[in-house]
């Protein structure tokens, strides 16, 4: 019966450990990959998320329209300016059809210093990744396989969350 105690116990800790105590993230089972994904620059130079391999990568999708989108930059903008997470590259990846002006303002507006704005003139990413709205926000191992997701908006500077991403950088 101790040992039945004690494999659950374990088995409890092993889950606590992949499974996050954060709203919002959803952590695959598998990890998933994905074939040629890349976005633009504010030049229309294409950028590829395989030249990223041996980094911790965040793809985050926003709108300048969106209010939780909004809400969550600031703190994500610092995560990107964070020493403990020096292996770490975010894209804020533009979904809204918005010019290059307009997101540049949006950054201006938030004081984003720490990041640059990439975009999906064709919205090609939001059908490969199957988005249900934004803020959405990919994160991917460093194999390049996605590993998790936050469905919506979440404070990028929360220490449960610095905790659990930290386990991965």
């Amino acid at each position: 019966m101790r040992f039945l105690i004690i494999f659950i116990l374990l088995i409890n800790n092993v889950f606590a450990a992949t499974e996050p105590d954060i709203k919002n993230i959803v952590v695959n089972k598998e990890p998933k990959t994905y074939d040629s994904v890349f976005f633009l620059d504010t030049k229309g130079q294409e950028i590829y998320l395989s030249e990223f391999k041996n980094n911790l990568v965040i793809l985050n999708f926003w709108a300048t329209w969106c209010a939780p989108c909004k809400e969550e930059m600031p703190s994500l903008d610092k995560l990107q300016n964070n020493e403990q997470f020096s292996n770490l590259k975010i894209f804020p990846i533009n979904i809204g059809q918005d010019s290059v002006k307009k997101a540049e303002q949006f950054f201006t507006d938030l004081q984003i210093q720490h990041m640059e704005i990439y975009f999906d003139p064709e919205i090609t990413l939001a059908k490969t990744f199957l988005l249900r709205g934004v803020p959405t926000s990919i994160i991917f191992n460093k194999k390049g396989e996605e590993f998790a997701r936050i469905i919506g908006s979440i404070d990028f500077g929360d220490k449960k969350f610095l905790e659990w991403l930290s386990k991965y950088n």
